[in-house]
């Protein structure tokens, strides 16, 4: 009832302001028990950092629910909570890490990062201390500067994920690489309506990396109804109508496994398998703004039969 008598702007506001003291102060906190795990390795720690962190995206939901009304959620039947998955999504804002990190039924979501992203605050230092994979790849002229760089990077990765044995954890990968926009669509030419292309290597490095632990892979397919265009400036200014987030389960056995880098027959393989999973996150895109104003009932159907 509050929410009906307050203005719009004043909820997207207060959203914002509790999005940053939410991440400020959780961040903080998981930072000051990642120096204390680095110094005292306990299991006591790890635990403890997984509260704060679990802590952290539930404050996101909560924020995303003091500004939108309307969010959406469809799950498949194989996700539980103690599971481990590689979760792939579009890219469409800033906003999207919150919204994933949001959803409770995930196993605490964590993302593959940029290296150099360690050095941002609370942001990158917080995902240092989760033990996040921070990935620094070698390019193919410096492995042809120097061959021993071949296969460093997977061995690095695997080793920043070994403690995701000891807690379920989803991995996320946006796949296009970056935010979606009408300019990058255009510019590269791209053969899907709402996406851009999918970067088929990433993902299979992280298959590479993480395939013995993995439970599954999820296909995270997001959405946004706003008033203009700008996602998260719609969301601040209250402006952001509607969340909608469709997960779809991938069993391992379908997805296919093999060396990205080294053997051709299998990267052409690997990209083909990506093309036909973009091709229908499109059509379940397509779907959604044909029928975004139809009941929910209709839409959740329509999307299943996809």
């Amino acid at each position: 009832m509050l929410k009906q008598i307050l203005p719009k702007w004043f909820l997207g506001l207060s959203a914002s302001v509790w999005l940053l003291v939410n991440t400020f102060v959780c961040g903080l906190l998981v930072l000051l028990f990642g120096i204390i795990k680095l110094l005292v390795p306990v299991k006591f720690i790890s635990t403890a950092l997984h509260f704060f962190y679990g802590m952290w995206c539930k404050g996101n939901y909560l924020g995303l629910r003091i500004a939108c009304d309307k969010i959406q959620v469809s799950l498949p039947k194989e996700l539980h909570a103690q599971g481990w998955y590689l979760l792939i999504s579009n890219h469409l804002s800033w906003l999207d890490i919150v919204v994933l990190s949001a959803m409770e039924v995930l196993p605490a979501p964590k993302f593959f990062l940029k290296d150099e992203l360690k050095y941002v605050p609370f942001i990158g230092t917080g995902a240092w201390a989760m033990g996040m994979p921070f990935m620094k790849r070698a390019s193919k002229a410096q492995i042809a500067k120097n061959p021993k760089l071949k296969g460093m990077d997977v061995e690095r990765t695997k080793a920043s994920c070994r403690n995701f044995r000891d807690h379920p954890t989803t991995v996320i990968n946006f796949v296009e690489g970056t935010r979606h926009t009408k300019a990058k669509h255009a510019h590269q030419n791209s053969p899907f309506k709402h996406l851009l292309k999918p970067k088929a290597g990433g993902v299979a490095f992280a298959l590479e990396v993480l395939s013995e632990q993995l439970d599954g892979m999820l296909n995270a397919t997001l959405a946004y109804e706003l008033e203009g265009e700008h996602i998260c400036r719609a969301f601040t200014l209250g402006r952001l109508d509607a969340i909608d987030v469709k997960i779809d389960y991938i069993a391992m056995e379908k997805v296919p496994l093999g060396n990205y880098q080294a053997d051709k027959v299998y990267r052409v393989q690997f990209q083909s398998f990506m093309n036909e999973v973009w091709q229908r996150k499109d059509c379940q895109l397509e779907a959604h703004w044909l029928h975004s104003t139809e009941p929910n009932d209709t839409l959740n159907e329509e999307l299943k039969q996809l």
